[in-house]
């Protein structure tokens, strides 16, 4: 026995083989506000990990000659000074994958749900370049966001980038969030990024992906307002490389920054205790590369590469309706169009609260259904006579009866265009309710009836022919004249209240 067991000594002894592990370990010679200045790291790279001796990670901003300077990722009493910090030789990265899916994470990619950890062996970096203009292809499939007045006059495609910018309580949030509910079902893996949000609205809104069944094909990415700033600044881009490795495997993904101004405003806090010096509005000169460099990465791939797709929405917050200010345009010249949402009109019980004169899609109709293409030229001219009738009828003592049809007929558009929030529909359903209101099928029912009318129209047509339903996203002139005749049947048995 004791011969055995030297032999199996002897044996593992000769099958040992050294290995040095060479690694760089720096000094913290200064901790303040959650910068951290290092020394001894002579070979650190820019945006690399580096490892504190009480496990809390940092990033790497600065390189300068003696000493480096690190935001870190937690808390700002975390480090002290002389802590040591250890180089990690890699660029900050985040887990990506299928097992983030239907997960509430941070802007590490660290689970916050308490449902146990991320079971994912693979990263990505969170920045990198975005893909050139020769691996793209043009913006040419529709994603539907489940809302009449967007998918038919300001169309999102995917691999587009289309802003939502307006007040505070104007329906942005909202209306992303009805966004990721009409995915259902289309095979695409959406990404929620809350910058600076209040925990308690987090946890709104993960209930309520849970109770419409969406947060089976969600990630949350979330960095709080009680976060340090590093996080809030990191977590968009944590969340735009969870998505990237779906679009790079071949997959549609869509992703929402709600918001980037709080993102901007995270950066600008960075950026002064970092000393850098301020630019226009107090904000550093590189603040319009920071969300450039973050939104250009939304793209529709070529084949080659696998076909996959990320399509981003961001969201910016205005002052008093200002579009001018600095950071708002400086990511509506980024996007490729932007749906402008007015206080006035969502005061007005106008739901979604949609700035059509303003609001534009770069992408246009070459996002749409056919049908849609087809039936929503018709509804932007009464919607665009109707502002402008309606703004005359103002003063107007006496109003002509073409006007008075022309109001009516506006006023009708701006109710079926009218929409509650986690209600989008699908397309077939919006295909029947516009065309109905642009052929005049509307005109002699009273605005107050509007909605029981679509409502019951809608399911009249899905009961009475299921086999039109497939054919309304083409509308060809044989489905267009089933479903003419259909409204005329329904129509005939709706009664009109007094």
């Amino acid at each position: 026995m004791p011969e055995d067991l030297s032999a199996i000594i002897r044996k593992r002894i000769e099958a040992f083989s050294p290995r040095a592990r060479v690694g760089e370990v720096g000094r913290v010679v200064e901790s303040l506000d959650g910068i951290v200045r290092i020394q001894g790291l002579s070979s650190a790279m820019a945006g690399e990990m580096v490892e504190f001796s009480n496990k809390y990670m940092g990033m790497v901003f600065n390189l300068e000659r003696e000493d480096v300077l690190a935001v870190l990722l937690g808390p700002h009493t975390a480090v002290r000074e002389g802590d040591t910090a250890r180089s990690t030789g890699r660029v900050m990265e985040v887990p990506v994958g299928d097992a983030l899916i239907g997960r509430v994470v941070d802007g590490l990619g660290e689970p916050i749900d308490g449902l146990g950890p991320v079971k994912s062996g693979k990263f990505r970096p969170v920045e990198r370049l975005a893909p050139g203009v020769v691996d793209r292809l043009p913006v040419i499939q529709p994603l539907q966001t489940g809302y009449k007045l967007i998918d038919a006059l300001i169309p999102i495609g995917r691999g587009q980038r289309e802003l939502i910018i307006g007040d505070r309580v104007t329906g942005k949030s909202v209306m992303a969030l009805d966004t990721i509910l009409s995915q259902k079902g289309q095979n695409v893996i959406c990404v929620y990024v809350a910058i600076g949000q209040k925990e308690s609205t987090v946890v709104q809104l993960i209930e309520t992906l849970k109770e419409y069944d969406a947060l089976a094909y969600t990630i949350v990415v979330s960095a709080g307002a009680s976060d340090p700033a590093s996080l809030q600044y990191l977590a968009p881009y944590a969340g735009c490389a969870m998505a990237e490795e779906f679009m790079f495997s071949g997959r549609d993904a869509l992703i929402v920054y709600d918001d980037l101004t709080k993102h901007a405003q995270a950066y600008r806090m960075i950026s002064l205790l970092l000393r850098r010096p301020p630019g226009r509005e107090a904000y550093p000169g590189d603040v319009f590369y920071l969300h450039a460099r973050l939104l250009e990465r939304a793209a529709k791939l070529k084949q080659e590469l696998g076909g996959g797709s990320l399509t981003a929405l961001p969201l910016i917050e205005t002052q008093l309706g200002d579009v001018t200010a600095y950071i708002p345009t400086n990511v509506i010249s980024i996007t490729d169009g932007q749906i402008f949402l007015e206080t006035d009109l969502f005061n007005a019980g106008v739901r979604p609260a949609v700035n059509v004169g303003i609001s534009v899609s770069r992408v246009g109709g070459k996002a749409q259904v056919p049908a849609m293409r087809k039936i929503a030229g018709r509804l932007r001219l009464d919607l665009a006579q109707y502002r402008e009738k309606q703004a005359f009828s103002l003063f107007a003592t006496e109003v002509d009866e073409e006007t008075k049809r022309q109001l009516h007929r506006g006023a009708l558009m701006v109710e079926v265009l009218k929409q509650g929030k986690y209600q989008p529909l699908p397309v077939e359903d919006q295909v029947i309710v516009i065309y109905a209101a642009a052929q005049g099928y509307l005109d002699n029912v009273p605005v107050a009836q509007t909605a029981d009318f679509e409502r019951r129209l809608t399911g009249f047509v899905r009961r009475t022919d299921p086999e039109l339903l497939p054919l309304l996203k083409e509308l060809a002139p044989p489905a267009e004249e089933r479903l003419g005749k259909l409204i005329l049947q329904f129509k005939e048995a709706y009664s009109v209240a007094p």
